[in-house]
């Protein structure tokens, strides 16, 4: 029983001591340094030399040293002292170091392991000493030790197996974690503590020289250093190259490189913070040509190097508040260029989004880039850019127009390889190969605006009101749970700039969530995955375990979030609701008015967070259960119960009454008790289900309670007899099972959230009601293009000049919206903070596949209706294909009476998906620009299990 408390304990106990932040809390008393965020982040011995000085080194290192004893101390008190169980103590004790108190842990393991078996230790130490002395090599040194003490303790304790794997143990540990964390001893010398400066000058040895064969850090090298680098790895030609880091002496380099005639060099600055997302550094710094003796490289180093710090270059770093640091010097073999230039993805000008730009001339990329030669300009149009489609190509010259073609394939190709981050890449071909010569992100055309996920969870057109109240709920919401999982990691990013309006439609900011999900140890596609159940790659393992804390804090919230909606639909939301339904809007005054409003908004803060969360679950619980679609049983759902409910009714109407005139039902039921009490029945699931509304999260769009016009067509044609298809029977019916609980708890969120947001909508309308009344408003609707300050503005003061000029401003926002709503399509993506002011437009052939997301399966054929918003009914029947630009809960009585259906936006988790999962109805979600590329009695084959729509006229019925 001792050996079994003993485990718990070092399990336990160990992790939390070595967690504890001794070095941060000393450093931040004596210095007043977060050290957490200087240096390279790491809290460790090396750092508190760098930062604090020596006295402050020494006492980090008696606490860290403290730690490793301990560990092996608490072991002693339940083990035999020597055991194995001491190095799992130790083991222990970095894990929680690393993971929690950001450090490597080597002083913890040197003394602990010293009390463990001081004969190893002596005799390791021994050999490592006299090993650097002679070799001056940091890194062997360090591995060497980790490969040599577990070889001891296997000679010394051959009978101790249990031992000796647990010295293999650490010793991989501690090589793992030394992968992970950059080493302080990296860091500039002249930047440390005076009196550390020595110490660390030795410690760093000699070092090996750095190529771009390397995996390199840009935060060390400058990221043109690391992306070439990175091509390399990737497989892209880039010229063989050396990196100089900053403050260490060239000769070693020069030495070996040996410049020539035959074998010239290029000398150039590597930056930190050049070439990155926030500052090109074009011109700033210097490059050197031509190099060919030792004489000269040794200069252009030095020119190099001093550009760093010319006034322009300087000035140029605080306009932009960059980071002061050293500037490493990149030198490379020299291309012998036959044809270069410079390629942009796209076009930095015009912003057309399928445009690749091309400047080029025979000879040196220096020609183009200096400024001196006016290039050849080339335009190439891609439209397919998974198969690189070349469909057109501007511009003629001496260049070989089969030499820019590949050029054009190669940006898009990098461009995706950075994640869609538009790329400016220098370029040269020597007749045999095309080289990179460097790549860097287009900084003007960042931040990357994405109508993914933002067409499904905020669709269509959205009115100033809307975007005032929906914008800070959502980014609040998302940015908590980001600032969850990141902790520390999360300063430095604005999560009210997560989503943003353009052309009047919501785009979420692609650059912004890529930062947040690279720091959170997850693929940049994640929140696709997350909400619209795309694929998704395996997250980096190790940025995942640096996130570990923040992502068991989620975990929790997740395991616990069924658990909490309840106790808050007991507590706030229920009651709420029921507050809310009985008193009426109309009979409140403004300010009651807005009483209401605010408290709905109070509400809506704590439902937004479960109406993101609630489908976050379901999304990442259906991908570790591997459950298909159609297994779910989404009975819970608001828009399949409406359903339901107005199926069993109209069936009990069809039966006693199945002679009725369709023109005139409503009237000639009325005319008989039994007649009157289905219409009583009807009224009753109009209130109920009243809150539905075409989009659910725009509360500019009435609900069905206000204009039932599409509920009322589809009960009077279930009455006719021409049904829907029956519901399919879900194989998941009725288990409350892993993803079931799940899948149930969104719909009844959904629920709550859709009322909330009625409600909200009721209170606004008759707020309107009253300031129409009194002249402040001139049409319905107007309140709407207010924003909800401005609206508050208007309940608390009474401010003539703001009131007089409201109609100009309405008026203008009137305007703008409506030719907004005359682009189509809208772009997918917007590439910066101001998008020209029309989108360009793309011409597509009317006869090509078009694809989307599988979202329901079956195969049919039929005919196109395009429907874009509810304005105007059409006729639809069993063989109409129904096109929209994105489906939600009021689109239900539409889409079940459709033979197939085709949506601009959403994916498997949509509504318009669930509701033809429900129905069986063949289903294809984000095809984008569908509504704009399809036509009304057009003929297309839809394959909904694999995700294709056919355009063609001489289709044959499946």
């Amino acid at each position: 029983m001792s050996e079994l408390w003993g485990v718990f304990v070092i399990l336990i106990v160990c992790p939390l001591l070595g967690a504890l932040p001794l070095i941060a809390w000393i450093i931040q008393a004596l210095k007043g340094l977060q050290l957490a965020q200087v240096g390279t982040g790491n809290i460790g011995v090396s750092s508190a030399f760098y930062h604090g000085g020596t006295l402050v080194g020494i006492l980090a290192v008696l606490s860290e040293a403290l730690k490793g004893i301990a560990a092996v101390l608490i072991a002693r008190v339940f083990f035999p002292d020597g055991s194995a169980w001491e190095l799992i103590a130790l083991i222990a004790l970095i894990m929680g170091r690393y993971l929690m108190g950001r450090g490597a842990g080597t002083t913890n393991v040197v003394w602990g392991f010293l009390v463990h078996d001081p004969l190893t230790a002596a005799f390791v130490m021994l050999v490592a000493g006299i090993s650097f002395t002679i070799l001056r090599d940091r890194l062997l040194a360090k591995y060497g030790i980790l490969i040599l003490f577990p070889m001891i303790v296997g000679v010394l304790h051959v009978e101790d197996p249990f031992r000796i794997i647990a010295a293999v143990a650490l010793a991989a540990l501690l090589g793992w974690i030394y992968k992970q964390i950059p080493d302080d001893l990296d860091l500039p010398v002249q930047e440390a503590q005076p009196e550390s400066q020595k110490a660390f000058q030795f410690f760093r040895g000699n070092r090996d020289i750095l190529s771009l064969d390397d995996d390199l850090d840009a935060a060390v090298v400058g990221y043109k250093a690391a992306r070439l680098s990175q091509l390399q790895r990737w497989g892209y030609p880039v010229p063989k190259g050396w990196i100089l880091l900053p403050y260490d002496d060239p000769e070693v380099l020069i030495d070996f490189l040996q410049p020539s005639e035959l074998s010239p060099l290029v000398v150039r600055s590597s930056a930190i913070g050049e070439d990155s997302e926030q500052a090109s550094g074009a011109g700033q710094y210097e490059t050197v040509l031509n190099v060919t003796t030792k004489e000269g490289l040794q200069q252009a180093i030095a020119q190099v190097r001093s550009s760093y710090d010319r006034s322009g270059a300087v000035q140029y770093r605080r306009d932009r508040n960059l980071k002061e640091a050293a500037m490493a010097v990149l030198i490379q073999q020299q291309v012998q260029s036959v044809y270069s230039g410079v390629v942009f993805s796209r076009d930095p000008m015009t912003q057309e989004q399928d445009v690749v730009v091309i400047e080029a001339l025979p000879g040196s990329a220096a020609q183009v880039v200096s400024g001196k030669f006016t290039p050849e300009q080339y335009r190439a149009f891609v439209v397919d850019t998974e198969n690189l489609a070349l469909i057109q190509l501007e511009g003629k010259g001496r260049v070989p127009q089969i030499l820019i073609k590949q050029v054009a394939y190669l940006a898009r190709r990098l461009e995706d390889r950075y994640y869609g981050v538009p790329q400016d890449i220098e370029w040269s071909y020597d007749g045999q190969t095309l080289w990179i010569l460097q790549t860097r992100p287009i900084s003007t055309l960042l931040p990357i605006w994405t109508r993914k996920i933002a067409a499904e969870v905020i669709p269509g057109l959205i009115r100033p009101l809307t975007w005032s109240i929906n914008r800070p709920l959502t980014c609040g919401v998302w940015g908590g749970i980001f600032a969850l999982v990141l902790g520390e990691r999360a300063l430095g990013l604005d999560f009210n700039e997560t989503a943003t309006l353009h052309y009047s439609r919501a785009y979420f900011n692609a650059t912004l969530l890529g930062k947040i999900f690279r720091r959170m140890g997850l693929p940049p596609e994640s929140l696709e995955f997350l909400t619209r159940g795309a694929k998704l790659s395996k997250p980096p393992f190790t940025t995942t375990l640096q996130n570990l804390p923040g992502l068991t804090k989620l975990l929790m919230r997740e395991l616990f979030l069924e658990r909490d909606f309840k106790r808050d639909f007991r507590k706030r939301f229920a009651p709420g609701l029921s507050q809310l339904s009985q008193e009426s809007p109309d009979e409140l005054e403004p300010s009651q008015l807005l009483a209401s409003i605010d408290y709905i908004l109070e509400l809506l803060r704590n439902a937004t967070y479960y109406s993101i969360m609630a489908p976050l679950s379901a999304a990442v619980r259906q991908a570790i259960s591997k459950v298909k679609d159609v297994e779910i049983d989404n009975s819970l759902t608001p828009e399949v119960t409406a359903l339901r409910s107005l199926h069993e009714l109209a069936a009990i109407a069809k039966h006693k009454f199945p002679n009725l005139n369709p023109d005139h039902v409503f009237e000639e039921m009325a005319r008989s008790p039994e007649g009157q009490t289905i219409l009583i029945e009807y009224d009753k699931l109009l209130q109920r289900y009243g809150y539905l509304s075409e989009v659910g999260t725009d509360i500019a769009v009435p609900t069905w309670k206000e204009e039932p016009k599409a509920v009322k067509q589809l009960f009077v044609q279930l009455m006719q007899g021409d049904d829907p298809p029956r519901l399919q029977t879900s194989q998941a019916k009725s288990k409350k099972n892993f993803l079931q609980r799940r899948v149930d708890l969104k719909g009844r969120v959904t629920e709550v959230y859709s009322k909330l947001l009625a409600h909200l909508r009721w209170a606004f309308v008759a707020l309107e009601k009253i300031w129409l009344h009194s002249g402040i408003l001139q049409a319905s609707g107007d309140i709407f293009f207010l924003e909800f300050e401005e609206v508050r503005r208007l309940v608390a003061d009474s401010d003539t000049k703001f009131i007089e000029l409201l109609p100009e401003i309405i008026a203008t926002r009137r305007s703008l919206f409506a030719q907004y709503s005359q682009i189509n399509p809208v772009p997918l993506l917007v590439y910066g903070n101001t998008p020209p002011a029309l989108p360009s437009q793309i011409s597509l052939s009317s006869d090509q596949t078009l694809r989307g997301i599988p979202a329901s399966p079956g195969r049919t054929v039929g005919r196109v209706k395009v429907l874009r918003n509810f304005q105007a009914l059409p006729e639809i029947d069993r063989e109409t294909i129904l096109v929209v630009p994105y489906t939600d809960s009021g689109w239900a009585p539409l889409l079940v009476r459709a033979k197939g259906l085709i949506a601009e936006a959403g994916g498997r988790l949509s509504h318009g998906a669930i509701l033809a999962r429900e129905y069986g109805i063949p289903a294809v979600m984000d095809v984008h620009n569908a509504t704009w590329i399809l036509q009304d009695g057009q003929k297309v084959r839809i394959d909904g299990t694999m995700g294709i729509v056919e355009i063609a006229n001489d289709l044959k019925p499946e």
